[in-house]
């Protein structure tokens, strides 16, 4: 991001506008987006007990279903996107999300789709992945990896974040500082 994309957020997140992002952009950020979230979360603890409680086990695509994504810009690998498979829990919240980004200016992160359900572990670890659920949804990864940090480096836009934050979905650019193409269904820590 620009060092002016940077002072547009610190300025709607309420702290100084130096485009240095540091702790207290940091902190600012996580509790504007926290204070969008629904005051009693709709999705589960991140914790593997609290997921299976919720969703069932992970990798049971009886519990998939299909969102028709075929009228939004969606794209993976500049191939057109018709439809998504995720959680039937998540599917109304997570295509409700995607038709709204598609009516904003961010709407260019949806032509960067990089997947919802996949039954694997986190990378580098053991632990199901919350995709393993069908629960979260990588958007525009290229640049928004998991070692990039956000927002100095990674380019996923804020308006984004609002959007799934409204509806109580974290991302990890704002949660641990980078992965910020991913969103989750979860309740952030």
């Amino acid at each position: 991001m620009t060092t002016k994309q940077i002072i547009a957020i610190q300025e709607r997140i309420g702290v100084d506008r130096d485009g240095e992002w540091g702790p207290k952009s940091r902190e600012a950020c996580r509790a504007y987006l926290l204070s969008l979230m629904p005051e009693n979360s709709p999705w589960p603890s991140a914790d593997d007990e609290s997921m299976t409680y919720f969703y069932g086990k992970h990798g049971n695509e009886g519990n998939l279903v299909k969102i028709n994504v075929a009228h939004l810009p969606i794209k993976y690998e500049n191939t057109k996107v018709s439809s998504i498979r995720a959680h039937k829990k998540v599917a109304v919240s997570l295509l409700e999300c995607l038709e709204e980004i598609a009516q904003s200016p961010s709407a260019w992160i949806l032509a960067q789709y990089g997947g919802c359900y996949m039954n694997r572990p986190m990378r580098g670890g053991k632990r199901p992945s919350k995709h393993a659920w069908g629960a979260a949804i990588d958007i525009a990864p290229s640049t928004n990896g998991l070692r990039t940090p956000w927002p100095s480096s990674a380019d996923m836009p804020f308006d984004a974040m609002v959007t799934f934050a409204k509806r109580g979905w974290g991302n990890l650019g704002w949660e641990i500082g980078r992965d910020s193409m991913h969103f989750q269904a979860v309740k952030p820590s």
